[in-house]
């Protein structure tokens, strides 16, 4: 059986148990998670302001199922790791629609 441990730095190890080697391997982390979004901030929006620090691949802002509004966060994933620490060296705490943002690398659960 192999177990995965994960740590927020982005390491993974792989531990076979019934051996003693351990694979190393560091997922991307290429996709941040942006909080403390303006309920008015839209996917158009976000994909301005950090298209600034690279290639985007994708936003998302994430709604409400049923009454369609912003939650207040959201997703952007860049085409390199790079890109994402820059942008979220550089945009972290900064004002975006009238709110201060926070930005992190997201977390794959």
């Amino acid at each position: 059986m192999l177990r995965k441990l994960h740590f927020s730095n982005g390491i993974r190890l792989f531990d076979a148990s019934l051996s003693t080697r351990w694979i190393i391997s560091r997922h991307s982390c290429s996709k941040l998670f942006i909080g403390g979004l303006c309920y008015d901030t839209n996917e158009a929006v976000l994909k301005d302001a950090f298209g600034q620090h690279g290639e985007i691949i994708e936003v998302r802002v994430i709604c409400h199922h049923v009454s369609g509004k912003s939650k207040g966060y959201g997703f952007v994933q860049f085409t390199s790791e790079s890109e994402a620490s820059k942008a979220l060296k550089e945009m972290d705490g900064q004002l975006l629609d009238g709110r201060n943002i926070r930005v992190h690398y997201a977390h794959n659960g």
